[in-house]
């Protein structure tokens, strides 16, 4: 299949310049026009800033691109008729020449097609808190197992049940490595109560991690977990009342599936009065910034 990759990109590859992908799914699903547009543009500028090159990646009218030009960003962002893509639903979208958003999984798939080997989100998807009943556990993890790009995310989504979403990617034996935290962050809070399996303390010693475990022959993804800013923090005592009360209104709702994570966090945006979201958006672009900088000192190995 042939990619429509960004002539940027396609130089900066071709010359090893560092280069992080990001997802589309935050401009699509994340919030309203004209919000998503300038939270899109401000993490493509965080990526800049840190010296690296952004390549948002997303689907129109069935083509894949790799970077968006300002036009079609602005297009992107005013649509209406954008599905939701995980790996399951990228043959669907292609072939009926929709559009398409990018969920962690899709950019992970087509940022490695690309030979992008560093990508920046807000927090992956894991196993949904009641998941012994319902099954429901992100394809983002599976994702992980089998595609080699390094994700910087402030943890899973705090929405998830955390324990078992680390103990689902040690099953699939998906590295999990703390940036200057010996804890995996709980997504809107710094830190949980379980620790990471391994800490580091800057990018080289990540880039040089990554390079390692690929030139090992080591398939996968490597989750690199960066905790949010101190000064954006939701401390979990305070957060967790709202989960709690946006998943049971949810459950009474019949809400589930792909339809649940926006449902939750839509939610959270309304009974924390938006500092739920104004969080997400630091995060992101926190973990975009730290990804840029991985990815010069990856480039430079």
């Amino acid at each position: 299949m042939q990619l429509n990759i960004h002539p940027q990109i396609v130089s900066a590859l071709k010359n090893n310049e560092p280069v992080v992908a990001l997802e589309s799914t935050i401009i699509s699903h994340g919030m309203p026009y004209p919000a998503n547009l300038q939270v899109a543009n401000e993490i493509e500028a965080e990526v800049l800033t840190g010296g690296a090159v952004p390549a948002t990646i997303a689907i129109l009218n069935g083509q894949v691109h790799i970077g968006l030009s300002a036009e079609e960003l602005n297009e992107f962002g005013q649509s209406k008729d954008v599905r939701k893509c995980s790996r399951r639903d990228l043959p669907f979208v292609i072939s009926q020449r929709q559009n398409g958003a990018t969920t962690v999984a899709a950019t992970m798939i087509f940022a490695e097609m690309a030979g992008i080997r560093l990508f920046a989100t807000g927090g992956i998807g894991g196993v949904h808190r009641g998941a012994e009943n319902t099954m429901d556990v992100s394809a983002d993890l599976f994702e992980f197992a089998q595609t080699s790009v390094a994700v910087v995310s402030a943890g899973a989504k705090a929405i998830l049940d955390l324990p078992k979403t680390m103990e689902y990617l040690e099953t699939l034996g998906v590295p999990v490595v703390g940036l200057r935290t010996d804890h995996f962050p709980a997504f809107y809070s710094r830190s949980s109560e379980m620790k990471v399996p391994m800490r580091l303390n800057t990018e080289e010693e990540i880039a040089a991690f990554m390079k390692a475990k690929w030139d090992l022959g080591l398939k996968g993804g490597v989750l690199i977990a960066n905790p949010i800013p101190m000064e954006h923090e939701i401390l979990n005592h305070e957060i967790e009342p709202h989960i709690q009360s946006a998943i049971e209104e949810a459950s009474e709702n019949g809400i589930a599936g792909k339809d649940l994570t926006p449902f939750l966090l839509r939610k959270l945006h309304e009974l924390t009065q938006g500092r739920s979201q104004s969080a997400n958006r630091a995060l992101v672009l926190h973990n975009a910034r730290i990804a840029a900088h991985i990815a010069r000192a990856f480039a430079a190995l």
